[in-house]
């Protein structure tokens, strides 16, 4: 993965859980309680040094020790080992060299950005069968004073590069979902999936990336059980793809996953509340019967995400010794990154440090479907890449503050 400052700018089925491909585990087992930066035009009051909110869940759990001062430097220590040996890292470059070691000084220095991607690994799927169920980019100002979270529908549909370590050659159209399961084949793995993805959406984006996450779902429903729930809102009435209403009125795993209701579709309530991870998981990634489709997703998968952050770093997790290394734990091994050379505790260290406000939530397409122009996917927007055109300029703030209608509002209710 080259450095970025010398690329780039300046500045159903039965019952669970042995029948439960997602992962989700039976609800009974997990049921415990341009100016970089700022959006608006007046000048900020300088807060409180904190990291953004995904940071502080998938990237500094084991540092939010050394934030609040808990346990002195010997359980930081600890901690942070229990992090970092539970992710497994690998690099996602083309060529498959070895990647040269960096600085994290210099190298996150200035602008940052993190590919993202979650992946719908289902029990008894082969490992090169997966494809990008989410896909978001993290962007930190230069200023590090804001973060960024900007999804790309899973069905857009864009050029796709070849991947020769894939006896992949490359497609004019398709769905972007599908560059993690091309790059995948012939035994590249995560690495090769991810690393096309990262070549494709640089290509659609003209970002260059820092760092590449890989994230298990499956392995998020262990982080969400470390941490006794997640408080989430829903808005209307949802009926779910993936759950049913057995006999007893209970949730149960069924493996249809159609687009169609069913007389005893589980139906996530109206109203805010603390969920189980089995049921803030099958919530997050409804689509079917929203208004919205996957934009309602994307806003209800960034709501957990932002959850999740708000909850890791309640003080009934951080002042629990037990249940934060079994939430750190929980996490790393959930994880797969790449950090473009930077040492794995220094990558994290680094962004632990970072001078964050509230995390700023973005839509492509401003929300609106838009019919792509080859195929059955969705196309990109003339705004779409003109926001990926400010995130790549640095210059997010100045386009924000012009088309506000690229906020997801923070209605969680929290």
């Amino acid at each position: 993965m080259p450095s970025k400052t010398s690329s780039r700018r300046s500045s159903a089925g039965s019952g669970y859980p042995d029948d439960d491909p997602y992962g989700y585990g039976s609800p009974d087992q997990d049921s415990r309680g341009g100016r970089s930066g700022g959006h608006n035009l007046k000048p900020k009051k300088k807060k409180k040094v904190r990291s953004p909110l995904w940071t502080k869940l998938i990237l500094v759990l084991g540092a939010v020790v050394t934030l609040v001062g808990f346990g002195g430097v010997a359980v930081a220590k600890s901690l942070m080992g229990d992090l970092t040996s539970s992710i497994e890292t690998g690099t996602v470059s083309e060529d498959g060299a070895k990647v040269e070691k960096q600085d994290a000084r210099t190298a996150l220095k200035g602008p940052i950005d993190i590919l993202m991607l979650g992946l719908d690994t289902r029990d008894g799927w082969a490992a090169n069968t997966s494809r990008a169920d989410t896909i978001i980019i993290l962007h930190i100002p230069a200023t590090h004073d804001q973060a960024y979270l900007i999804s790309i529908p899973r069905d857009a549909e864009v050029a796709i590069p070849s991947w020769k370590k894939a006896n992949y050659n490359g497609t004019a159209h398709d769905k972007i979902n599908a560059a993690y399961y091309f790059g995948s084949q012939r035994g590249q793995g995560w690495q090769g999936g991810a690393g096309l993805m990262k070549k494709t959406v640089e290509q659609l984006t003209g970002l260059k990336f820092d760092g590449v996450v890989v994230i298990d779902f499956n392995g998020f429903k262990n982080v969400i059980q470390a941490m006794g729930g997640v408080y989430m809102c829903v808005e209307k009435d949802t009926w779910s793809s993936h759950y049913i209403k057995n006999k007893k009125g209970e949730p149960q795993y069924y493996s249809y996953n159609g687009d169609h209701k069913l007389s005893n579709s589980w139906i996530h309530k109206a109203g805010c509340r603390n969920m189980a991870a089995w049921e803030a998981l099958d919530f997050s990634r409804q689509r079917y019967g929203l208004a919205n489709s996957d934009y309602d997703r994307q806003k209800h998968q960034q709501q957990l995400l932002k959850s999740m952050a708000k909850k890791a770093t309640s003080a009934g997790v951080i002042t629990n010794p037990l249940k934060l290394s079994e939430l750190i734990k929980a996490a790393g091994a959930s994880l797969k990154m790449d950090t473009n050379g930077v040492p794995l505790d220094d990558f994290i260290f680094t962004l632990k440090s970072l001078a964050g406000s509230d995390l700023i939530a973005l839509k492509t397409n401003a929300g609106t479907y838009a019919k792509s122009d080859f195929g059955s996917g969705e196309g990109i927007t003339q705004g779409t890449k003109d926001m990926f055109k400010a995130a790549s300029d640095d210059r997010l703030g100045d386009f924000i503050t012009d088309n506000p209608e690229y906020l997801i509002p923070d209605k969680t209710g929290q």
